[in-house]
């Protein structure tokens, strides 16, 4: 079985960049845990399977670059999607 490099790097890099834009709004109320990421990556393992491998590609029988993808958006958000600060509105009074 030969594992084609070139779509799981690729899949990895975008989703890496989407990850990493992906912040949390600390005056929302929504909290990403162990268990939001342990689900979107069975569901993505399950999308991938449905999706089959890429054309001419026989290595896997999912889609491994979309897989790769998942694997990126998880790892660009726990290492570069930090908390935001909330901004601060400058009083717009003239004395």
């Amino acid at each position: 079985m030969t594992f084609y490099i070139g779509p799981m790097v690729l899949g990895f890099l975008l989703g890496f960049i989407l990850g990493s834009r992906i912040k949390e709004n600390p005056e929302s109320k929504l909290k990403f845990d162990s268990t939001v990421y342990l689900i979107f990556l069975i569901i993505a393992i399950l999308v991938a399977y449905f999706l089959g491998p890429f054309p001419y590609y026989q290595d896997a029988p999912l889609a491994s670059g979309f897989v790769a993808a998942a694997v990126g958006i998880i790892m660009g958000k726990l290492i570069l999607g930090k908390d935001r600060k909330p901004e601060k509105l400058e009083d717009e009074t003239v004395n």
